[in-house]
């Protein structure tokens, strides 16, 4: 057995020397990787008590000289940034219980299509079930308006048409009132038409040409610019009102037929106003009605301090960890603190980088926690190879030697405990929600960097300091 395993062993060993002879390629890579992660983590600008300092010299110039459109910058949560938490019930108890799940579904799509078109950036939407309730939860970083906010959201936007039943008298007509913002159902003689929001194809904000003030443009496809001249054709004179969630926002007089599908909604609106009711109709009608559970308003005072925090503690286990290491292994503890410095670097560029995609990740509290647990676990693998390394020396390895051996026994025991930290990574992003799955996110992230930093640049480094 031993006749036949030891050519093996010694071939093996021969394609790891061959591995050492020329390890300068890939430190020099190393290398340059941690130069592009160092400037694309610099800051725009420097911020110390009394001292502000801008750097112009960015990768946000890179940016703007290759048109990206973006900017290479840190995605903040709701608890770093500040904003509005909301918590919303959907009212799907009376629909049969196939259709729920999909109006639920139907009801968060709908909630994305408001907020995108209302400009709010990095918001985090996601539908939850407790307790037999199906409920959408909203963040929306930046906004300090929780009214705002609920209302843009909430709000219905069924828009329907009403006009004036046929058996009703001109005299009544002319002497009827149509107060804005009145229960349809309390104001009549009004019946609804077969125009509804559905039939809308777009909507916008222009300005009465007269008095200057906020006006809401609409415009319909083809079945609701036919569907709105037949029902201006037919009450010339007479008044049609414009209604949003069964409130009248405005009822004017028809004075000639309008064939071309546009018409305008001028309900003495503010300019914020209009665009929200501009925005709401873009988005569409909820198909479920929501009541607010939960409001919460982070201030971004908060947010920072508790960044500060967060930094510091970081900064504090870094450095504990780096004085541990250089402790307890000397020159390998200083090779290994240099590699946990890269990994930081290569971890908060992937961090920023993804600004520049669909997909970008975005920072909380829970993030920062999972990225210095992750600082934690990339030291744990360099732990298990000196150990290993140790070992081989005790057995009579020379140094070069005991390094390859203990890289590649340590490598198995590496694996297997990163493997089971994504399934459970894998597992925490599946099945939770909000800052579980930011959590889960950057650790698996911080995971599979630890791995590159443990087992390629540690021993890249090793390689180029004990070739010998």
């Amino acid at each position: 057995i031993n006749s036949l395993w030891l050519p093996r062993n010694v071939n093996r060993g021969r394609r790891r020397y061959a591995c050492m002879k020329n390890p300068r390629a890939l430190f020099l890579f190393i290398i340059l990787l941690s130069i592009s992660a160092v400037f694309i983590n610099i800051p725009q600008s420097i911020s110390f008590k009394d001292f502000n300092k801008e750097i112009k010299f960015n990768p946000n110039y890179l940016v703007q000289k290759l048109h990206l459109g973006k900017e290479i910058v840190y995605k903040e949560g709701l608890d770093l940034k500040g904003g509005v938490s909301l918590t919303f019930k959907a009212e799907v108890e009376k629909l049969p219980s196939a259709e729920r799940d999909q109006a639920l579904e139907s009801a968060k799509t709908v909630i994305e299509r408001r907020i995108n078109l209302f400009g709010v950036s990095e918001p985090l939407i996601q539908t939850a079930k407790v307790n037999n309730d199906s409920r959408i939860i909203v963040e929306l970083p930046g906004v300090t308006d929780v009214n705002q906010a609920i209302g843009l959201i909430g709000a219905t936007a069924q828009l329907t048409f009403w006009e004036p039943a046929a058996s009703v008298s001109a005299d009544l007509i002319a002497s009827g009132e149509y107060p804005i913002n009145a229960d349809i159902s309390g104001v009549g003689p009004l019946k609804k038409t077969d125009l509804s929001g559905s039939d809308l194809s777009s909507s916008a904000v222009t300005f009465d040409q007269n008095t200057g003030s906020p006006v809401v443009q609409l415009k319909f496809d083809s079945d609701g610019k036919k569907k709105f001249g037949e029902i201006t054709k037919r009450n010339l004179q007479k008044p049609v009102a414009i209604v949003l969630d069964n409130l009248i926002i405005t009822a004017p007089n028809v004075n000639e037929a309008i064939l071309t599908g546009d018409a305008v909604i001028s309900g003495g609106f503010t300019q914020e106003q209009a665009k929200s009711l501009s925005t709401q109709l873009n988005a569409g009608a909820l198909p479920v009605p929501l009541t607010v559970l939960e409001q919460h308003v982070i201030g971004p005072t908060l947010g920072l301090e508790s960044l500060k925090k967060s930094l510091v503690a970081g900064a504090i286990g870094f450095i504990t960890i780096v004085v541990f290491m250089v402790f307890l292994y000397k020159r390998l503890g200083v090779i290994a603190s240099i590699a946990l410095v890269m990994y930081t670097l290569f971890n908060l560029a992937i961090f920023k980088l993804s600004s520049l995609t669909p997909f970008g990740i975005t920072l909380t509290l829970a993030g920062i926690a999972g990225l210095i647990l992750s600082i934690g676990m990339a030291v744990d693998a360099n732990i298990l190879i000196f150990e290993r390394i140790k070992e081989e020396m005790r057995h009579g390895k020379s140094r070069s030697t005991a390094i390859e051996l203990g890289f590649s026994h340590a490598w198995t025991s590496i694996r297997d405990s990163n493997v089971s930290t994504l399934i459970t990574c894998l597992i925490l992003y599946t099945f939770g929600t909000g800052v579980i799955r930011g959590f889960a996110l950057v650790l698996a992230i911080g995971v599979v960097v630890s791995m590159f930093s443990a087992i390629t640049v540690t021993r890249t480094f090793l390689r180029v300091f004990y070739k010998s």
